[in-house]
């Protein structure tokens, strides 16, 4: 489920309705606005947000540059495309930095939200741009709250410095600031407690704790899927503390996304990162002008082009697109290739980012299933070097004895091959379709493709 599915597809049924029209009327606009207001309240978007939002979008799109405007339907795209943005943030909000090291972010929000792992995540973030976290443990309320940081701190290799849970959250803090000074970590994340619901003695603690470390950052943990709720306590801890920044956690679940659009305009403070998912590395910056451009169905080609950047060896995929064209892929490649398709992230958020593909049916279901992916390693693994260069020659006798070698069924290693020699076929047509322009017949031509039921063997 991808964030703001709903939402997306009730405002690009609205669209769509008006992009076909030559002349755009007045009636036709408020038509229109009186569905995006109903589609962003069923979203849960704050009530208030909601009024402020649609009397901005109309004040632009009734007047002249729309009826004078040959794409009537699309100016007004633009129009909403740009307060949606607004509403967001406008722009990427960055971390703050420390004039003098280290940049103390403080995590806070209610128990449940996410703020441990968010903390592990933000830390791992750090690392990819070569800061040296340190993770302070403050939550001694919450049972194994301490071993859940420090579990988090050694998968990603960084440091945890805790002083169990009988010391005092202000006293933790005091002394792990002390400590990333004298190890040189130039930045602290300090995963303080939550309680369920906001209580005095939760803010006078984070106050003191504020006082003390006088942070860079207080980063209010937000899990998307709890709606207004989420709005109301940003409003409460924001009095209460002033926040910087918030972080949107489980925007990829089922969630009707108002919180994400209501934060910023409740708080006035920007949403500064989103968790995608449940890894380590799901944490990304949020970019308020990709986010309405996905919400609207126009896809997020910058943001599935750094992940591409970030995760796939540029030598290799250049290799590996010769030999699809010159039909030398082998299995060896194959699980190459496999893996670093993994390393982007699941597939179906992929998906998501690419313009209009929410509409190809088949797609929006496909989830990849990690075990499928471990017998698919697992059978190629079982294969002789010779095999897996030449697959022609896996007569019965060898896929049984594959069969064996890897826990499976020959039935499951006769599909892989299959699969194996379709997507082959695929790639060189693929390749033969690729023009120095991109792909020949366009979108056409990809979801033609797509239509003669390609199928991923994962």
């Amino acid at each position: 489920m991808a964030a703001f599915e709903s939402l997306s597809s009730r405002l690009q049924n609205v669209f769509s309705k008006l992009k076909g029209k030559g002349k755009v009327s007045d009636a036709d606009v408020n038509e229109a606005m009186r569905e995006v207001r109903l589609a962003l309240l069923e979203a849960d978007v704050n009530f208030k947000v909601v009024k402020d939002f649609i009397a901005k979008v109309k004040e632009q799109a009734i007047g002249q540059e729309v009826e004078k405007s040959f794409t009537p339907g699309m100016v007004i795209i633009n129009i909403v495309n740009k307060e949606l943005t607004e509403l967001m943030g406008g722009t990427q909000s960055k971390l703050a930095k420390a004039n003098k090291p280290p940049t103390v972010i403080m995590m806070v929000g209610l128990q449940g939200a996410g703020k441990t792992t968010t903390s592990g995540k933000l830390a791992k973030l750090l690392q990819k741009s070569n800061h040296k976290p340190l993770l302070v443990a403050c939550d001694i309320y919450r049972p194994a709250a301490i071993k859940q940081l420090q579990v988090l701190g050694e998968q990603i290799n960084a440091p945890v410095f805790s002083l169990g849970d009988q010391a005092s959250p202000v006293e933790i803090a005091k002394q792990g600031l002390q400590h990333a000074k004298e190890n040189h970590n130039d930045y602290v994340i300090i995963d303080t407690a939550g309680r369920l619901h906001i209580d005095e003695a939760l803010m006078d603690e984070l106050k003191q704790i504020h006082q003390l470390v006088k942070p860079d950052e207080v980063l209010l943990v937000v899990d998307s899927m709890t709606g207004q709720d989420a709005v109301n306590v940003a409003q409460s801890f924001h009095e209460q503390l002033e926040l910087t920044g918030v972080v949107l956690t489980k925007l990829d679940g089922d969630t009707r996304g108002g919180a994400a659009l209501s934060v910023k305009a409740v708080t006035g403070q920007p949403i500064k990162f989103a968790a995608m998912g449940e890894k380590i590395d799901s944490l990304e910056p949020f970019y308020p002008d990709r986010m309405a451009s996905r919400i609207l169905g126009m896809g997020d080609m910058l943001s599935l082009i750094e992940k591409a950047q970030m995760n796939i060896d540029a030598d290799k995929a250049a290799e590996m697109e010769r030999k699809m064209r010159t039909a030398e892929f082998t299995f060896d490649d194959f699980l190459e290739q496999m893996a670093q398709v993994r390393n982007l992230g699941p597939i179906d958020q992929l998906m998501d980012m690419l313009p209009g593909m929410g509409k190809v049916k088949g797609l929006k279901d496909m989830k990849i299933d990690e075990k499928q992916i471990g017998r698919v390693e697992a059978i190629v693994r079982s294969m002789t070097k010779e095999e897996k260069t030449k697959p022609e020659i896996l007569n019965h006798s060898r896929r049984k004895r594959v069969a064996a070698g890897s826990g499976t069924s020959v039935a499951e290693v006769n599909r892989l091959i299959k699969q194996f020699d379709d997507m082959r076929k695929m790639m060189k047509q693929f390749s033969s379709m690729m023009g120095p322009k991109g792909l020949k017949g366009g979108k056409k031509g990809l979801k033609g493709m797509l239509g003669k039921g390609m199928k991923f063997p994962f």
